[in-house]
């Protein structure tokens, strides 16, 4: 409920002098029938009358306090909206070679990625999304879509050694752009992460990118990798485990060319926080669009305020004119 007046609520505060002057008045109230000796009335039981004297000046504030409400127009409201939602669709190019298994991101490379993949998506519930992986060659294991917990489960089965070993960065984006090219949604993106540099593949990953311009899709491509040497778990067989230093090398210049053919951004990951970090950049550039129309009905409701307002009134002229009626 709202009043469309609402500054003639003020005019309540005007009952106080009133309460106050109704008291002391009350307090200096002479008899209207004076008798000599009221002594012999002292142990006369009191009548039902006495309970309602003040009954008429209450029915009187009150009724004042409604003409108030009546004045100030209270109101109700009725509410609804229209909401229009442009999603995005999103191709999740991730690189499952076994270089991946390096261990300068915590647990490793991949495992980081997929658990901050996993936030991204649970933070877009609006757009499509799907995900590519590429090693040597490169497969679709999610197309697009909406039901993000099917690609959820899917992410964390991903894994090195599904597919031949290797780093073919054009496969994996001209993979992306076949599932994005025919979609009618207006922003199409590609979000590539690898951790090498391309080596295996039928498309180089420059043409890749041009084929993606053509189609009007972006590619965001992240290096994920720290600087120098990272730590990486070699077999020896028996169960056991062998760490190795081999030097990160992430073809850094191929992939901001990339992103800048496509009018994407290239970013460096070195460590999980920093991976963390780019993908919230990547949510803020790649905001879904909502439009929102909003409408509002308004009642007018004083009718009922009036009508006990009336009521009030009229039940204090019957007290004062009946049963409570002085004497003259």
């Amino acid at each position: 409920m709202v009043f469309a007046n609402i500054g003639y609520l003020f005019l309540l505060l005007l009952l106080i002098p009133y309460i106050i002057w109704y008291i002391l008045k009350r307090k200096n109230h002479e008899a209207t029938l004076q008798i000599s000796d009221a002594r012999v009335y002292a142990h006369t039981p009191k009548s039902y009358k006495n309970y309602l004297l003040h009954v008429p000046f209450a029915l009187r504030i009150i009724a004042l306090t409604l003409v108030v409400l009546v004045l100030a127009r209270p109101q109700t409201t009725d509410n609804w909206q229209n909401s229009e939602i442009e999603g995005i669709d999103i191709m999740m190019a991730i690189d499952v070679s076994t270089s991946m298994l390096a261990e300068d991101l915590k647990p490793n490379r991949l495992e980081a990625a997929k658990e901050v993949a996993a936030e991204f998506i649970n933070g877009r519930p609006n757009d499509n999304i799907g995900i590519t992986l590429f090693a040597g060659e490169s497969f679709t294991q999610c197309p697009l879509t909406v039901d993000h917990a099917v690609l959820l489960n899917l992410i964390k089965d991903t894994k090195c050694g599904l597919i031949e070993d290797g780093t073919a960065v054009g496969m994996g984006i001209a993979n992306a752009v076949t599932r994005l090219k025919d979609s009618k949604a207006k922003s199409k993106v590609i979000i590539l992460l690898t951790d090498g540099t391309n080596n295996r593949g039928d498309i180089s990953p420059l043409t890749a990118a041009e084929i993606a311009k053509t189609y009007g899709i972006r590619v965001y491509t992240i290096g994920v990798g720290t600087n120098g040497t990272a730590p990486y778990p070699y077999p020896m067989g028996g169960g056991t485990v062998q760490y190795v230093n081999l030097p990160v090398e992430i073809d850094e210049k191929t992939l901001t060319q990339i992103a800048g053919i496509t009018e994407g951004n290239y970013y460096r990951a070195t460590s999980n926080s920093k991976l963390k970090e780019v993908y919230e950049e990547i949510d803020k550039l790649e905001k879904t669009k909502l439009n929102v129309k909003q409408y509002s009905k308004r009642e007018e409701e004083y009718q009922w305020f009036a009508l006990a307002a009336f009521l009030c009134v009229l039940l204090e002229v019957l007290l004062r004119n009946s049963v409570l009626k002085k004497i003259p």
